[in-house]
């Protein structure tokens, strides 16, 4: 059976990686609202957010072709960059803009008072109880859940082993639980040894393009 056109094509990967200056532009667009939700939630000024993101692509730029252009995981590779940028402009911890968080609460299902916290949640209870995790729990459910990054993904980006992810991931869950209250905590802490995806409508909150 013939691929599709789309199918045919070279991975955005595989064209930075050879050298395509065009694919900047192509991941540009398809990462950029995602990677500045990410710098937002730490950094109080918008306009730092939007400069933050800016050097990022101008990383991914000078690395087209080159040694230093991302390996496995062109996401991954990204948010790595942008943690590091923030590293340099003093914006290391995790603090949570609260302005910026209301992205990502979701919206409140009246309908149905039998959703779990996987569904339904109070925006102000979910701020209070990621506010009280510590910064590695939050970052791990944030690209987990907020921007349904696989465990790899969450690795490369948090330059961390997948199974440290995991173990990090299991306990910022269970401890998730334990702040909110027991008959609406309806996440189960995920099995350390499993690879199991966040599902959008599923997860702790949905994450918005």
């Amino acid at each position: 059976m013939a691929r599709s056109d789309d199918a045919a094509q070279p991975s955005l990967l595989v064209r930075i990686q050879s050298g395509d200056t065009a694919a900047v532009m192509e991941a540009y667009e398809q990462h950029v609202g995602s990677l500045y939700r990410y710098v937002r939630l730490r950094v109080v000024q918008a306009e730092l957010a939007e400069d933050i993101v800016s050097e990022v692509f101008v990383t991914l730029l000078d690395c087209v072709g080159q040694p230093c252009a991302p390996k496995q995981h062109l996401r991954g590779w990204l948010f790595k960059i942008a943690r590091t940028q923030l590293y340099e402009h003093g914006n290391a911890r995790l603090t949570l803009a609260w302005d910026a968080l209301e992205d990502w609460m979701p919206t409140l299902i009246e309908t149905n008072p039998e959703h779990t916290l996987g569904d339904v949640i109070d925006r102000q209870r979910l701020q209070h109880a990621l506010q009280m995790l510590n910064s590695d729990h939050r970052e791990v459910l944030l690209l987990r859940f907020g921007h349904q990054f696989s465990l790899q993904e969450t690795a490369d980006a948090l330059d961390k082993t997948v199974s440290s992810v995991k173990s990090i991931q299991f306990r910022a869950l269970q401890n998730l639980r334990q702040i909110m209250k027991p008959d609406e905590a309806g996440v189960a802490a995920d099995n350390p040894e499993e690879d199991q995806q966040p599902q959008k409508g599923g997860a702790l909150w949905n994450s918005r393009s």
